[in-house]
C-alpha cells in the first residue's frame, strides 16, 4: 500500500511513480506505459510552453476523454501554465462564460466543437486549437513547480448565479492523489475505469491516484449502463466509481456473474448511498469493497467510509480522509457535542486556495479555521449540516444552501433560473430540486404563466443547457408569492412542492 508521505510535489511529476514498462492508460488508441506517459505529457508540455503565454496562464480543454484530456492536467502546470478543463456536456454558453470568466489563452478541442461556437463566444486573446495540433518532437522536463503554485481551476456552479472556478495547487492534487490512492489501497495491477468527467475533482483525482499507486487507468465515455458492464468486461477492471444515479442504472443493467465478480472495488461521492442502494451493491458485486464518500471541490474530499462498517453504518459518510481536519461546529464557533448537529468544516492542506476572481464569495466560504482546530490557515466551512456519533462517524443530515444535486451535479437555481427566463416564455421562474429516486433530486421550476408555451420553452432549453441542467417539471402558476422586500417568496414555494 501507498506510503502516506505528507511531502507535496509537482503534480506533473506522478508519471515517475510508475514502474516504466508498466501500463498507464488503456484507450481505444491502445496503451500507454509509464514511460511513454511521461514522454507523451513532456511532449504536450513542451509545445504550450513554445507559444509564449506568461507564467501561470490559463490553457483550457473542451473535450471528451481523449489522451489530451487525460494528459493536460499533467502538462500545462509542467509549463508553468493553470488548467481549466471544461466539461465536455455543456453547451456553448456555458463555455463562453468559462473562457471568458477563467481569462483562457487558449482552448484545446475538437473540429466538431469549434463548429458549435458562435462569434462572440471565445473572447478576444484566446486561439483555439485542434488536440492533433500539440504534437511536439522535444520534451520538457519535469518540473519544479512551488507545490503553493496554482496548477488547475475546476469550475463548480454556485447557490447563487454563475459557475465558481475553484483554485487548486500542486500541493492540492498531489496529496488528494496520495490520500486516495492510500484510503482506497489502489494497488499497481488495479485497473480503474474512468467514467466520471474528467472537469469533475472526483473524475480528475481517478487518472492522480490511480498513476500514484502505478496502476491502470481505463477512461471511457460512456452512453448506457451496458456500455459500463462490457467495459469491465473487456479490460478485467477492478475498481469503479461512481455517484448514486448511476449505481441505480448499473443495478437495472444485466451483469454476467463472472464481469461482476471482478471488481473489487466500488467508491462512491456526488450524493449519498441509500441503504436500499447500499444492499443492492453489496449482492450485485459480492467481491467489492463498497467504499461510501463525502467532499466537495472547495476541498477535494473530506470523508470516507471503511468497507467494514457500511452494513452497519449505511447513511454515514465515515471519518476524515488522510491529510484532512473535519470539525463539527456550532453556529458560535465552538466545537459541537457528539450527537448535536454542528456545520462540517474542513481543515488542512486539501483546502484550495479559493475562488478565481471573487473575493466576496472565496470570503464566505473560506475562513479560518475554528479556533480548536489542529490546523491552522484557512479552512472551507461547507454550509453542510452534520452529526458525529459516539464512535466518531459522521451522518449527513442537510445542505444549508439552495444548491440542487442531480445526478451527480451540482447545480446553481439561478443559472437555471436564468435559462429559462433568456427566452420570454415566462416572467417570472424560481427553480428547486426535489427528491428523486433516480437522481437524488429532480429540477422542478414553477413559472408564472399558463404554460401554452412550455413546449417551446422545452425545446429552446434543450438546445442551450446540458441534459443534467433540463428542468424535469414546470408548475405553472398565475402568480407567485412575494416576501415584505418584494421578492419572490421562495420558502413558500419550495413549502407547496411538497
Amino acid at each position: 500500500m501507498i506510503t502516506l508521505d505528507p511531502v507535496p510535489k509537482p503534480i506533473d511529476m506522478l508519471p515517475l511513480r510508475g514502474v516504466a514498462d508498466a501500463v498507464a492508460l488503456e484507450d481505444r488508441a491502445g496503451t500507454l506505459s509509464f514511460r511513454e506517459l511521461e514522454t507523451t505529457v513532456g511532449g504536450i508540455a513542451h509545445w504550450l510552453a513554445g507559444q509564449g503565454f506568461a507564467a501561470n496562464e490559463r490553457v483550457a480543454t473542451w473535450l471528451p476523454k481523449t489522451r489530451t484530456a487525460c494528459l493536460m492536467p499533467l502538462a500545462a502546470p509542467r509549463a508553468g501554465l493553470v488548467h481549466v478543463p471544461v466539461n465536455p456536456v455543456l453547451k456553448r454558453a456555458q463555455v463562453a462564460y468559462i473562457l471568458a470568466d477563467s481569462g483562457a489563452r487558449v482552448l484545446v478541442t475538437q473540429a466538431a466543437r469549434i463548429a458549435a461556437l458562435e462569434p462572440g463566444d471565445v473572447p478576444d486573446g484566446c486561439t483555439i486549437v485542434t488536440e492533433e495540433e500539440l504534437a511536439s518532437g522535444d520534451v520538457l522536463p519535469p518540473s519544479r513547480a512551488d507545490t503553493d503554485a496554482l496548477a488547475a481551476i475546476l469550475y463548480t456552479s454556485g447557490s447563487t448565479g454563475r459557475p465558481k472556478g475553484v483554485m487548486l495547487s500542486h500541493a492540492n492534487l498531489w496529496l488528494g492523489a496520495i490520500s486516495v490512492a492510500h484510503y482506497l489501497q489502489i494497488r499497481s495491477e488495479d485497473r480503474v475505469l474512468g467514467v466520471l468527467p474528467l472537469s469533475f475533482d472526483y473524475g480528475q483525482n481517478q487518472l492522480f491516484s490511480t498513476w500514484a499507486a502505478g496502476g491502470r487507468v481505463i477512461p471511457l465515455d460512456y452512453l448506457t449502463a451496458r456500455d459500463v458492464v462490457k467495459a469491465v468486461e473487456r479490460h478485467d477492471v477492478t475498481s469503479l466509481a461512481g455517484v448514486p444515479p448511476l449505481w441505480v442504472q448499473l443495478l437495472e443493467a444485466e451483469w454476467p456473474v463472472e464481469t461482476a465478480a471482478r471488481l473489487k472495488r466500488l467508491t462512491n461521492s456526488g450524493g449519498a448511498l441509500t441503504p436500499r442502494l447500499v444492499r443492492g451493491l453489496r449482492k450485485r458485486f459480492p467481491n467489492a469493497y463498497l467504499y461510501p464518500m463525502y467532499g466537495l471541490t472547495e476541498a477535494f474530499r473530506s470523508t470516507f467510509l471503511d468497507p467494514a462498517l457500511v452494513d452497519a453504518h449505511p447513511e454515514s459518510i465515515g471519518r476524515a480522509i488522510p491529510f484532512a481536519e473535519i470539525l463539527v461546529v456550532r453556529p458560535d464557533g465552538s466545537r459541537a457535542a457528539p450527537g448535536e448537529p454542528g456545520e462540517l468544516v474542513h481543515a488542512g492542506p486539501l483546502v484550495a486556495q479559493g475562488y478565481w476572481q471573487d473575493a466576496e464569495r472565496t470570503a464566505q466560504r473560506f475562513r479560518p479555521a475554528p479556533e480548536f482546530a489542529t490546523s491552522g490557515g484557512m479552512a472551507v466551512w461547507s454550509g453542510d449540516t452534520v452529526v458525529e456519533d459516539a464512535d466518531g462517524l459522521l451522518r449527513f443530515v442537510g445542505r444549508d444552501d439552495e444548491m440542487i444535486k442531480s445526478a451527480g451535479n451540482r447545480i446553481s437555481p439561478t443559472e437555471i433560473e436564468d435559462a429559462v427566463l433568456s427566452g420570454g416564455e415566462v416572467t417570472e421562474a424560481a427553480a428547486f430540486g426535489v427528491p428523486d429516486e433516480r437522481l437524488g433530486q429532480a429540477i422542478v421550476v414553477v413559472a408564472r404563466g399558463d404554460g401554452s408555451r412550455e413546449d417551446a420553452l422545452r425545446e429552446r432549453l434543450r438546445r442551450e443547457l446540458p441534459s443534467f441542467m433540463q428542468p424535469a417539471r414546470y408548475d405553472w402558476r398565475s402568480e407567485l408569492p412575494r416576501n415584505a422586500n418584494g421578492k419572490l417568496d421562495r420558502t413558500a414555494l419550495k413549502a407547496a412542492l411538497g
